[in-house]
């Protein structure tokens, strides 16, 4: 895992690399995919860099609040404890900001999440989180080595088929989501 001292739960910034599409002179397309992603998202400089590509910006889009936001399977918070841990594997300081926040909301907990930012998944002590963070670090990680074995202590903490599929949705998705954020640009930790 990448340093975890480097992750705050304090609001990070972030540069493109590309300069964002105007939403006051964006093409029909371009708007419509921005308003196809959650209301906070639209007018962010990072949405605003991804609708360069209209399309994929509105299927992200889509996937994103599908896997973040269904009101069925795993538990919101425990999704963004899931994907808190695939950025912080990955070294995106700034989706582990957004998520951890989000998870400290939802759990009324930042002790908890502070815990994890300073001394990694292995400090959670809540054994179904543990197992969540568990497998979302693994997955990220290792995802070739992720086995059937993988998923019994999921099990064991009383996890559900939807759950696991939803678990695995989030990590995977993260995976991409980091890439693209830390390949269109910088992110500006707090002094």
């Amino acid at each position: 895992m990448s340093s975890p001292s480097r992750f705050t739960m304090e609001e990070v910034g972030w540069r493109p690399r590309l300069a964002p599409v105007d939403a006051e002179t964006a093409t029909p397309a371009q708007r419509a995919a921005l308003d196809a992603c959650p209301p906070a998202q639209r007018r962010s400089t990072y949405f605003l860099t991804l609708a360069h590509d209209p399309a994929s910006l509105g299927e992200r889009g889509a996937l994103f609040t599908t896997v973040m936001y269904a009101p069925r399977g795993l538990p919101r918070a425990e999704r963004e404890l899931a994907t808190a841990v695939v950025s912080m594997a990955n070294g995106c300081v700034y989706c582990t900001s957004v998520h951890a926040r989000r998870f400290a909301e939802l759990t009324k907990q930042p002790a908890a999440m502070q815990r994890l930012l300073d001394e990694g998944p292995g400090a959670e002590t809540d054994p179904r989180r543990r197992a969540v963070a568990d497998y979302a670090e693994k997955l990220t990680r290792t995802p070739g080595a992720v086995s059937a074995a993988d998923l019994a202590p999921l099990r064991a903490a009383g996890l559900d088929d939807l759950e696991v599929l939803d678990l695995t949705h989030a990590v995977a998705m993260f995976a991409n989501a980091n890439r693209l954020m830390q390949s269109l640009g910088d992110s500006d930790t707090p002094a």
